[in-house]
């Protein structure tokens, strides 16, 4: 990847009001732990490559991925994770989840869609397996859900989002209007 497509430097989450809080709660630490992440983990060849084949990717019609900064940083940190959480979920069954992009590669007019809807753009990053739900995240940061139900937002930043799916809280469903 050349360097004016090189993400920005890693930047973790903000912590939450009050700031004295660990990253994330202990539970969802130690599911992520389990499944390989580590505080600094960070795989910037793996993000370039992800980024690469979705870059080069175009569908029959045409469409094309949006590839971004913000993408590429949970790529490097999670990316290749396959989380299988333990217990019951709060509102909802945790989601088993592997953070791969490439999920996505044939969903590039959908999530251009949902760019344009949402005046944003938006790249994969993963899914929940057990239901082939997408990942996605936009040029902010914003983590949404898209599945045969709806397009959902999980959180503002990958923290919350990765929080609300390990831990089974039931995310906010977009509207229009």
């Amino acid at each position: 990847m050349h360097t004016d497509r090189t993400p920005a430097p890693h930047r973790p989450a903000p912590p939450e009001p009050g700031g004295t809080s660990p990253r994330f709660p202990a539970p969802v630490d130690t599911t992520l732990r389990t499944a390989g992440w580590k505080p600094g983990r960070w795989d910037i060849n793996q993000a370039e490559i992800w980024a690469d084949t979705l870059r080069d990717h175009t569908s029959p019609a045409g469409h094309r991925h949006s590839v971004l900064p913000s993408a590429a940083e949970v790529w490097a940190e999670f990316g290749g994770l396959r989380i299988t959480p333990a217990g019951t979920g709060r509102q909802l069954a945790p989601a088993t989840l592997h953070l791969d992009p490439l999920h996505g590669l044939h969903l590039a007019r959908t999530l251009g869609d949902l760019g344009r809807a949402l005046d944003t753009e938006v790249c994969p990053i993963g899914a929940e397996t057990d239901t082939h739900t997408l990942i996605a995240i936009d040029t902010q940061g914003r983590v949404y859900a898209l599945d045969h139900t709806g397009d959902w937002y999980l959180g503002h930043h990958i923290d919350q989002a990765l929080t609300a799916l390990v831990t089974g809280t039931r995310p906010a469903r977009l509207t229009t209007g």
